[in-house]
């Protein structure tokens, strides 16, 4: 390519940084929509995890309440069926939360993973109309 002024050496410079910036750009924002998903995902189950600790612990206080007020064993009998469904009710939450939580957790891989496939795709295709690009160049230098 010959060099008619001094400015024009640094067109194809130019060209070539701001081409290299969009990939760059790209991937920073798909990046940062990454990290928005897990921050948000991590949000909500600290949210449903931080719930289901305070339902457990008003309940267990409230039976423990109960429990305190017990005085002979015909009246532990009468609150240990009671203590039972409390323990059961509390077992059952926990576990809700934990699939509750692993099911956010999935959709929210899965939401990343097709960032991530996307991100490819796209790197893919630009990378093959500049092979393409480039091939066509090549064949009108050669002509």
């Amino acid at each position: 390519m010959p060099i008619t002024a001094a400015g024009d050496r640094h067109v194809p410079v130019q060209r070539s940084v701001q081409q290299s910036r969009h990939p760059v750009r790209q991937f920073a924002d798909a990046a940062a929509n990454v990290n928005r998903l897990a921050l948000e995902n991590a949000e909500k189950a600290f949210g449903l995890q931080l719930a289901a600790i305070e339902e457990t612990v008003n309940a267990s206080f409230a039976f423990t309440g109960e429990l305190l007020q017990v005085r002979d064993a015909d009246g532990l009998k009468a609150v240990w069926p009671k203590g039972v469904q409390v323990a059961r009710t509390n077992a059952e939450r926990s576990f809700s939360t934990v699939q509750e939580v692993f099911a956010n957790t999935v959709k929210t891989n899965e939401a990343i993973g097709s960032l991530a496939k996307g991100q490819f795709e796209q790197a893919s295709a630009q990378v093959k109309a500049e092979v393409e690009k480039a091939t066509k160049a090549n064949a009108k230098a050669a002509k």
